[in-house]
């Protein structure tokens, strides 16, 4: 985990693990949630990779974030088929062996139907040896934790379902405050003043977000900062930036 950075600043990063997602067959739904729960949560998401069903990939990817990175969420690859593999991926990454987990097989069991707890459903029970379970409200296959990396489903409602299991436990870190400016302006008449204010306010990190309706331009700026000092400081230097601009229209 990383070491140089302040403790009440907590991060994390996302992999989404999937063919489907880097062939277009499926859109993901998922990276725009975990973003907005962690920013909630007060845990910054630094990173988000997208890699395909391969060991290989999944392997190298999960142990450079988690080396990286305070937390490390995945989503896909956690089913019943044989292109599931990222359970086995995850325990090749920590080096440990996998097996089908009593506590996820009688899951599955109450779950099912007699008869219908077919050998591929079996597989959802393999859990790399050392894991919690990941509670799964939904369809009941749970996802895993082990070390600081969090397994859960790629299914947009279950994998979200999973995550609200997973917030409690997480240590969060100081939340990120807000303050918006609307500038009924082209993003291009304020972008070297905001270039300036960027500079002069290190401690902010400011947004930019040019809008067009019906032919008219507006700009929506956004500044982030830990503490509110900083933040009034640098959006009272937007408001009169945002001023300016207009007076010299």
């Amino acid at each position: 985990m990383q070491s140089d950075k302040p403790n009440d600043i907590v991060t994390a990063a996302f992999l989404v693990i999937g063919d489907e997602i880097l062939s277009g067959r499926t859109k993901d739904k998922n990276i725009g949630h975990v973003a907005d729960v962690l920013t909630m949560t007060g845990i910054d998401l630094r990173e988000v990779r997208v890699v395909p069903d391969d060991e290989e990939r999944i392997v190298e990817a999960v142990n450079a974030l988690r080396s990286r990175y305070d937390y490390v969420f995945t989503s896909g690859g956690i089913g019943p088929t044989h292109d599931d593999i990222t359970a086995d991926s995850i325990a090749k990454a920590f080096g440990v062996s996998i097996d089908y987990d009593p506590r996820a097989m009688a899951i599955l069991e109450a779950h099912y139907a007699p008869g219908q707890f077919t050998d591929a459903r079996k597989r959802m029970a393999r859990i790399p040896t050392g894991a919690d379970l990941i509670e799964n409200p939904v369809s009941k296959a749970p996802g895993f934790r082990i070390g600081n990396v969090h397994v859960m489903a790629g299914v947009p409602n279950i994998m979200q379902a999973m995550l609200d299991a997973v917030v409690p436990t997480l240590r969060a870190g100081r939340k990120i405050l807000s303050r918006s400016v609307d500038a009924p302006l082209p993003e291009s008449r304020i972008a070297d003043a905001l270039r300036q204010i960027q500079k002069d306010h290190p401690e902010t990190v400011i947004g930019s977000y040019p809008r067009n309706q019906d032919g008219r331009y507006s700009t929506q700026l956004v500044i982030r900062a830990r503490d509110e000092d900083p933040l009034n400081r640098a959006t009272e230097a937007v408001e009169a930036a945002v001023a300016a601009a207009l007076s010299n229209a």
